[in-house]
């Protein structure tokens, strides 16, 4: 684990994510955290609101699969203005 810090790419691009740099592979990283971070979101909101009523386990998968229809819309535009402003 420690040889992937050795090399000069990695380190750039982490690097890069970190000062906040957007370019492809960054927003796809972004993409990527905000997506599982959603997911996790989404299924403690769903165990929350119907954990009573149609089980824990089930809900918690509606919950995990339904958030990230509507993050990844709402991050893709965000990072889009985000890239279009860091260019004024």
């Amino acid at each position: 684990m420690r040889d992937i810090f050795s090399y000069q790419n990695v380190i750039n691009f982490l690097k890069s994510l970190a000062d906040g740099d957007l370019n492809l592979a960054t927003e796809f990283v972004w993409v990527i955290i905000a997506t599982a971070l959603s997911m996790v979101g989404g299924a403690i909101g769903g165990m929350l609101l119907a954990g009573k009523d149609i089980g824990y386990s089930f809900s918690a998968m509606l919950g995990a699969l339904f958030a990230p229809a509507g993050v990844i819309p709402a991050i893709l535009l965000g990072l889009a203005a985000l890239n279009f402003l860091t260019n004024y």
